[in-house]
């Protein structure tokens, strides 16, 4: 700003009467220059880090083998290696539709799109998916059962992974929420900003006993967590369904695998809505998880999916989504859930 003041002032001394004019269109020039300097930091940051995740797609596969080299990487983490979009607001959605699901201090969210907005579902929400099997009990986990379910693809258009230096290079906290925004071209006031304020809130919220809970910026990241809580030897499974669609359609069970031992904690990773890839990993004790084949009723399309299964529920608050729509109470019965499709389970294997 120094600088066009300057200017401004020698370009009056040189024009003598037209001092005011003169001085007022070299300002107006100087702050378009600066406007336009400031576009072309933000294009060239997005460029740069669009390159690094393009550069860094092998180095990640490289240390996920490193990390865990007897665990194939599930879908849900293979598919933003090599399909997600470059940083910004463009891999980030929200949708008022979509059901918010705690465990815990955290949540996911069910159905099409996501909302980060931290609050139980409204009547609009629950209503709307009153006919699609979100939460069930333990006891109708078993072949043959007949489930009402959507498989919707949100790996799409989702963000991509960061590298580690890069990610870490990057201010994630409520603080510098202004600066972030600015960074990746956030319009403050929108559904997107909210979900970045939402998230980063949640990450800082402090651990609970029952729960180790870590949000992680990078692929790097998340694997050091998992392998800190299991260690090398595990594996991890994410749900993939043969066909996609919105659409809610009956399910069959065919097939239930367990997973971990029963007095071995897992832990879930579940993606988050924001402008690079960020996974909300935490352990789960007193908790199964289960690979669940299932055929469409209809269709006979397949599905490999993930169910977790709570077996105590008496810390969760009362008004959990699941009392409401299973209509049971806090501790009574094991509740469980399919995972949808970004997010995935580890569990330490036998030796």
């Amino acid at each position: 700003m120094v600088l066009v003041l300057l200017l401004s002032h020698l370009t009056s001394k040189i024009l003598g009467s037209s001092t005011v004019i003169a001085g007022s269109y070299v300002l107006a020039f100087y702050r378009g220059c600066y406007y336009l300097m400031d576009l072309l930091k933000l294009l060239c940051f997005l460029i740069s880090v669009s390159l690094g995740v393009a550069a860094k797609h092998a180095d990640l596969e490289v240390y996920w083998k490193s990390k865990l080299p007897n665990t194939p990487m599930p879908k849900a983490v293979r598919d933003i290696i090599q399909n997600g979009k470059p940083p910004g607001v463009g891999g980030l959605s929200a949708s008022p539709q979509a059901i918010p699901i705690r465990f815990g201090r955290r949540y996911f969210t069910y159905g099409h799109g996501v909302v980060r907005d931290g609050k139980n579902p409204t009547e609009a929400q629950l209503r709307n998916h009153q006919n699609v099997t979100v939460f069930f009990l333990k006891r109708d986990l078993h072949w043959g059962s007949i489930m009402n379910l959507q498989f919707v693809n949100l790996l799409d258009n989702t963000a991509a992974f960061l590298p580690r230096q890069v990610a870490d290079s990057i201010p994630f906290s409520s603080k510098s929420v202004p600066e972030i925004l600015n960074k990746f071209s956030v319009n403050p006031d929108s559904v997107q900003a909210e979900a970045i304020k939402e998230l980063i809130a949640d990450c800082e919220e402090p651990v609970i006993e029952v729960e180790d809970k870590y949000c992680a910026t990078s692929l790097e990241s998340m694997v050091d967590f998992t392998t800190s809580k299991l260690g090398k030897n595990v594996g991890a499974i994410s749900t993939e369904a043969q066909k996609t669609d919105p659409k809610i359609s009956k399910y069959v069970i065919v097939d239930v695998f367990k997973l971990n031992d029963d007095d071995k904690a897992i832990v879930a990773c579940h993606k988050q809505d924001y402008v690079y890839a960020v996974f909300y990993c935490h352990t789960l004790r007193r908790t199964d998880a289960y690979r669940v084949n299932l055929v469409g009723a209809d269709d006979g399309a397949k599905v490999k999916a993930v169910v977790v299964c709570h077996e105590d529920t008496s810390a969760w608050t009362p008004k959990h989504v699941a009392f409401q729509l299973l209509k049971v109470k806090p501790g009574s019965v094991p509740i469980c859930h399919f995972l949808p499709e970004d997010h995935f389970v580890s569990w330490a294997l036998k030796h």
